[in-house]
């Protein structure tokens, strides 16, 4: 039995609160994958608590769609690479390097999951990710086009191209960032399609290595209509639809674990001391 005809199709657009159609069509895509971008929060608790979270389809499914929990961009596009395989999409598993924060595109690795979708009728193929953890992320999926804008669920994005000594072109999602002004760099790609053994080295890397951000203390998001919450370190983020920024330090493990439970909608994982490591320690 294939992975599509294993995939619980109905369970995944019930998590997700999509009742929309569920046809191989562009406005399926784009309404799958709003939704499943304000359903499902961005979450590294399995590597801070010292696990490297699974990627098997069965197991991905059992955590994100029938556990109250998230994930880490390989966790969320190989859920969404199931449930649009699953409703008729032909898609392909693209790998980039995050630049956003970074010197050059090429200081570092290819770490981060994403999908090049083909949508029957449509002229180009488009570039669906929900598990881009930051708040320049996609909310809806772009066609892969040079020199247009697109607005996605209130956020704006557009693609460039990058200067590099490679054979193959090198694309750059940039988002648009309100109070700077200014378009932003959020991670840049080519078009040359990555495999489940490829992810798997990437996602024992992320989750394992002591030198990985995500090994080292809990990074959360969480979008809204209403707002975009991200939890760094012990810091709280609360971005809110109007752009006004609040920001305030967690006081307390009983704080951290209601935030965490109540705000991100995560169940915390058994014997993980938030604070600790939300601290860095």
């Amino acid at each position: 039995m294939s992975e599509r005809e294993k995939f619980d199709l109905d369970a995944y657009l019930e998590r997700i609160g999509w009742a929309g159609g569920a046809r191989a069509d562009l406005a399926t895509l784009r309404g799958v994958h709003l939704a499943h971008a304000l359903a499902l929060p961005f979450e590294n608790l399995d590597p801070v608590s010292g696990r490297v979270p699974s990627l098997a389809p069965a197991d991905v499914v059992a955590k994100m769609v029938h556990g109250r929990r998230g994930g880490y961009c390989y966790e969320h596009n190989t859920l969404l690479r199931l449930a649009l395989e699953a409703l008729g999409f032909r898609v392909t598993p693209l790998a980039g390097r995050v630049v956003l924060g970074a010197d050059t595109p090429e200081s570092r690795p290819r770490t981060h999951a994403m999908l090049r979708v083909e949508v029957p009728g449509e002229p180009l193929p488009y570039l669906a990710d929900v598990g881009f953890g930051a708040i320049g992320a996609l909310l809806a999926p772009v066609p892969l086009t040079v020199g247009e804008e697109f607005e996605d669920g209130g956020r704006r994005h557009r693609f460039t191209r990058l200067p590099h000594d490679g054979p193959l072109e090198l694309w750059a999602l940039q988002a648009y960032d309100g109070a700077a002004r200014d378009w932003v760099s959020q991670y840049a790609f080519t078009l040359e399609p990555f495999t489940a053994a490829d992810f798997e080295v990437f996602n024992w890397h992320v989750g394992s290595n002591p030198r990985s951000p995500f090994t080292r203390r809990a990074y959360l998001q969480r979008t809204t209509a209403e707002r975009h919450l991200a939890l760094d370190g012990a810091r709280l983020t609360e971005t809110r639809a109007d752009g006004t920024v609040a920001v305030r330090e967690l006081a307390g493990e009983a704080e951290a674990r209601r935030v965490v439970t109540e705000e991100f909608g995560i169940e915390v994982p058994e014997g993980l001391e938030l604070l600790g490591r939300l601290s860095g320690g």
